[in-house]
């Protein structure tokens, strides 16, 4: 599933291609890429058409679209492969075209949700005072949002009494982390994912969040990572991060810092990747 980095990628592609348009009509091709959407597909086309659309906004790895009158946003669940492309309205149909949403502005191009394996989707929901869907309304703000409590996440992290890799990948402690940052910026900071986070100070916390903001900043400058063809951006263009990557993927190469070999170790039913000279493993106590 793509993380914060290349949501914010598709986010900044749709505001500049999407925002403040018209929608003409929408055209659903698959059901399963509505189902989200309890009313079904045609209450999902019929509440769009002829309703202007905001500025995308994103919280993690969330994005959404709102609706500019009617207090709802169309949320986009990106799943393992699903894409939004803005595409020229005469371009060839992709080939796991899910959705289609044509505009009244004459500008030539639409909007179309691919998704190859059918996880995600995109569905209509109510939103709150500050335009956040009800849906996700339990997810954390997440680590480049400007409200982002540093000091209320080191004492939920203290609390949490867990092990560090699994805190990152917490969505309702911060949002947006997922398996690849996560390993990435545990590599910055020198941390064993295993690590407990009880005996985090507030020192090595805030370094902790340094190193998750540069790794994502890092990231977004050269437009996410791809490691295949299912995420692009809304031109359907890769990025490039994979290249800039010093753990995740690298299991066998040497260390960046040290030289030694990276390991991977089976996790949660991911893979972790790490330094073991860098990345110390925790001592196991009785």
């Amino acid at each position: 599933m793509p993380e914060l980095p290349e949501v914010e990628v598709v986010r900044r592609g749709l505001e500049r291609w999407v925002a403040h348009r018209t929608v003409a009509d929408v055209e659903v091709l698959h059901p399963r890429a509505v189902r989200r959407h309890t009313a079904g597909a045609d209450d999902f086309a019929h509440r769009l058409k002829a309703e202007r659309l905001g500025t995308p906004s994103r919280r993690g790895k969330y994005l959404w679209i709102p609706v500019d009158t009617t207090g709802t946003a169309i949320l986009a669940h990106l799943g393992m492969s699903g894409q939004l492309l803005v595409q020229p309205h005469d371009a060839p149909d992709e080939k796991h075209l899910r959705v289609r949403v044509r505009f009244d502005d004459g500008q030539g191009t639409e909007l179309r949700f691919v998704d190859q394996r059918t996880f995600g989707g995109l569905s209509l929901h109510d939103t709150d005072p500050d335009g956040l869907p009800d849906v996700i309304a339990h997810i954390a703000r997440d680590p480049l949002d400007p409200s982002f409590d540093d000091d209320a996440f080191h004492q939920a992290l203290r609390r949490k009494r867990t092990t560090v890799k699994r805190a990152l990948l917490d969505q309702s402690l911060i949002s947006g982390v997922g398996n690849i940052y996560a390993d990435e910026a545990l590599w910055r900071a020198r941390v064993h994912y295993e690590r407990p986070t009880a005996h985090f100070t507030r020192p090595r916390t805030a370094e902790l969040l340094g190193h998750v903001r540069e790794v994502m900043q890092a990231a977004l400058a050269v437009g996410g990572t791809s490691f295949d063809s299912l995420y692009v951006n809304v031109n359907g263009e890769s990025g490039y991060f994979d290249r800039s990557l010093d753990a995740y993927g690298r299991e066998g190469l040497p260390c960046r810092r040290c030289g030694t070999p990276v390991r991977r170790r089976s996790w949660m039913n991911r893979s972790s990747y790490f330094c073991p000279k860098c990345q110390r493993a925790p001592r196991v106590t009785s």
